[in-house]
């Protein structure tokens, strides 16, 4: 099996998906990252494809960055406490990786999801 990522986010604020949400998926070595790829969410919150394809993938760490502060001012949620969520992570062995972001005005969660 070949591992691959994807990623969803729902705006718990509204009970809806996150639609129009940029994300960036940046690779990271030591204190150096490099953009792999950035995708906007689609009406269900997700990206169109894998934001880390089968063909693309390896071991190593991660981040996601979403920009969830033009979002949530687009949706007239927010007062300016969040602006750009980063989440670091590691994909050990090839697996499918799925890592939502559940999103509100003031705070934010996430997990690993299948």
């Amino acid at each position: 099996m070949s591992g691959y990522l994807t990623t969803h986010v729902l705006d718990t604020a509204r009970g809806l998906p996150a639609a129009g949400l940029k994300i960036t998926l940046y690779r990271v070595t030591g204190h150096d990252r490099e953009a792999l790829v950035q995708m906007v969410t689609n009406a269900d919150g997700r990206t169109n494809s894998p934001i880390l394809p089968a063909e693309e993938f390896a071991i190593g760490t991660y981040e996601l960055v979403f920009e969830a502060g033009a979002y949530l001012r687009g949706m007239g949620l927010s007062d300016g406490f969040l602006d750009i969520v980063p989440l670091h992570f590691k994909m050990t062995e090839a697996a499918h990786y799925h890592v939502p972001l559940l999103l509100s005005p003031f705070g934010y969660s996430t997990y690993r999801g299948s």
